[in-house]
């Protein structure tokens, strides 16, 4: 079964923002049409100047095949209370980041289809070959990056039109891996958010502490750094060149001073519950 995205018709909502401009983007090229939603004046201001014509919800969602959601998180449940309602049925609306879906924030209506599709970024082990490749950290133009996507309905046609809209408003995709929406919450952002970014935050106070206090110039301590995150990554994630005696000593004394015990306690599912409360704003998840 396969379906193209030239058959199918997206409004994508906040496409003036960060993430709007850039599915837009994509999609502008790839999607048989599109409906640039946005209510922000200076985010319309933005898309008209970039040549894209600004429409107005109401017109736009009752007659697209998928809406796309582009808003922040804690605003998504709101959104969504005036948007599904409008979308014609057998309809898919479309977010991309877990967190909503999964706090069970967004509405409801039993003839819609629900997915969430969040962008990898490209592989810091990606075997980049061009200078726009190096360019693109982000994903989304030149670099290769994969997506992870769920969907509550088990409608294998709309999974199809799902992947096929996800791999337009991201490209260039490699995979596109299918998980649970619970599952993807853990991704993001227990795994992701919750430890990849606060290491990634951990790793620049330790620098500016080497630099600042220690007094070791500047260029000496990114170069140390910068070449040990990228040896440092390979062995522990791909095993390539295991670790010196010496190596695994220090290691072992800075998870003893830095990382707490039962650090693992964040996979629980009453923790994900909590921080993806506060991210949203909420009192408490009630899925």
């Amino acid at each position: 079964m396969s379906v193209t995205t030239d058959e199918l018709t997206v409004a994508v909502i906040g496409a003036g923002g960060k993430m709007g401009q850039r599915v837009s983007r994509n999609l502008a090229h790839t999607v048989g049409h599109v409906f640039y939603c946005e209510s922000s004046s200076a985010a319309r201001a933005l898309l008209e100047s970039q040549g894209r014509t600004v429409t107005e919800v109401d017109s736009a969602v009752p007659a697209s095949d998928v809406v796309i959601l582009a808003v922040p998180d804690i605003v998504l449940g709101e959104v969504s209370e005036s948007i599904v309602p409008a979308m014609k049925a057998d309809s898919i609306l479309l977010t991309l980041d877990p967190a909503a879906a999964y706090a069970g924030l967004l509405a409801k209506r039993a003839d819609i289809h629900c997915a969430v599709a969040h962008p990898c970024h490209p592989s810091v082990f990606l075997e980049r070959t061009t200078k726009e490749e190096w360019s693109d950290t982000f994903g989304g133009v030149a670099a290769p990056q994969d997506v992870v996507a769920a969907m509550e309905s088990g409608d294998v046609t709309k999974k199809v039109e799902v992947e096929s809209i996800v791999r337009a408003m991201y490209a260039p995709v490699v995979d596109v891996h299918w998980v649970t929406v619970t599952q993807l919450a853990v991704l993001e952002p227990t795994l992701v958010e919750t430890v990849v970014c606060m290491i990634s935050a951990l790793l620049k106070e330790a620098l500016d502490e080497t630099v600042n206090i220690v007094g070791v110039p500047e260029t000496a301590a990114r170069a140390m750094l910068f070449g040990h995150i990228q040896i440092a990554l390979a062995n522990a994630l791909r095993g390539s060149n295991p670790f010196s005696d010496a190596c695994l000593i220090a290691m072992d004394y800075g998870r003893k001073a830095i990382v707490r015990e039962d650090w693992k306690k964040i996979f629980d599912f009453e923790k994900l519950d909590l921080v993806i409360a506060r991210m949203l704003q909420i009192d408490a998840v009630t899925r």
